[in-house]
């Protein structure tokens, strides 16, 4: 195991004190796009780039006020990340989410605001905006419309957004729940 920790030992800090950044602005590294998606359905602006090299990923991290979700132990080494990570240690979604949940106090309280494709926030359109950028069984049963601004992808509540929202709920209720 010491060969792994990279001579850290122990005591090594699985999460910096993180400082300056809100907590609630993240940026997942490669390993957690799983996690970085959960994150946007629940509303949290969470950057991901599957190929982004860990040197700009702490720059726009730092840049754009961000805390650094990771499991790159050479990552959290460098100094530019210093008070501006949460080591992710678990390999699962619900303990990775429980983790960021323990640490930031996250919640759902703004689920499904952010396109789960790019993270910007969504604008609600008009139904007549939304009808040609829809199948037409959406267009006759759904009265609320909600529109990427950067890569236009449209939204709507449909049943798989009862299965979010109760995943979410899963995933967000304490371990004694689940």
């Amino acid at each position: 195991m010491e060969g792994r920790d990279r001579g850290m030992g122990k005591d090594w800090p699985r999460r910096a004190a993180v400082t300056g950044a809100d907590g609630k602005s993240f940026f997942a590294d490669a390993m957690l796009g799983r996690l970085a998606r959960w994150l946007r359905v629940m509303g949290y602006d969470c950057a991901y780039e599957r190929h982004i090299d860990d040197a700009l990923l702490a720059r726009r991290a730092l840049a754009e006020d961000r805390v650094i979700l990771t499991r790159d132990r050479l990552l959290c080494e460098r100094r530019a990340v210093r008070g501006r990570f949460l080591f992710i240690e678990a390999d699962g979604i619900d303990e990775q989410v429980a983790q960021v949940r323990e640490a930031f106090g996250i919640d759902a309280s703004r689920f499904l605001t952010r396109c789960l494709r790019c993270n910007l926030l969504l604008e609600e359109v008009s139904k007549d905006a939304a009808a040609p950028l829809v199948p037409a069984y959406v267009r006759d049963t759904q009265e609320r419309f909600l529109r990427c601004p950067g890569c236009e992808r449209t939204y709507w509540g449909g049943t798989h957004r009862a299965r979010m929202r109760e995943e979410v709920g899963r995933l967000l209720a304490p371990k004694t729940q689940r």
